[in-house]
């Protein structure tokens, strides 16, 4: 389904075999990119989810630096993990866009975790669809428009499915109310794994042109 404000659903994207293709990856990955929990620039507060990257770039948040992109993981100091071939076919087919994604950003949620409403806005390709991938327990996704205050809709999405952020959607707030504990269990432990790729600076920097 793609709505005519660029926002694609994509409900069954990956089968169970991808699916659980997807999670052997992440968890491979973080043996040498741990999650951790990102605190909030203003307050230093910490976020509900555990976080981490794959690809060249990886999105981070502190309370000294803010948000942004770094190449490195920010307690052990290691580049990021490769992105799975999975997701970079992914991309090629849904996202449109010429250029490969620069980052993977792996948020882990667990016991209530949430994400509040947001507009992805650290990256200077603002043009690049962001494409989004859930894995484990279904989770109560709500989009908004381009202001905070306007109107939201929601979304459940289950494992597998995929919801594609481009046009005037790429620039609208977001987020997860809830994650509905039990009802996969795709993620050892239970669970929600939600990969976000995204493309970082412009296509024209060749130097960050890479997959991995």
């Amino acid at each position: 389904m793609i709505a005519d404000d660029g926002l694609a659903f994509l409900p069954g994207r990956f089968d169970r075999a991808d699916q659980e293709a997807l999670v052997a990856e992440v968890l491979a990955a973080v043996e040498s990119a741990p999650f951790y929990t990102p605190r909030l620039p203003r307050t230093g507060a910490a976020m509900s989810v555990t976080q981490t990257n794959l690809g060249p770039l990886g999105w981070v948040a502190d309370q000294a630096k803010g948000y942004r992109y770094e190449p490195h993981h920010p307690q052990t100091g290691r580049h990021w993990p490769p992105i799975p071939q999975l997701l970079l076919d992914l991309w090629r087919d849904v996202a449109g866009y010429p250029a490969a994604p620069e980052a993977c950003l792996v948020n882990l949620y667990r016991d209530g975790a949430r994400m509040g409403l947001h507009v992805d806005a650290d990256e200077i390709a603002q043009d690049a669809p962001v494409v989004s991938v859930s894995l484990g327990d279904t989770a109560l996704f709500r989009i908004g428009g381009p202001k905070r205050g306007d109107p939201t809709r929601s979304l459940r999405l289950s494992s597998g499915d995929v919801v594609v952020l481009g046009g005037v959607a790429r620039h609208c707030f977001h987020g997860v109310d809830r994650v509905m504990a039990g009802t996969s269990r795709r993620v050892p432990g239970g669970g929600r794994i939600n990969l976000t790729l995204r493309r970082v600076t412009a296509p024209h920097d060749v130097a960050c042109d890479r997959t991995a």
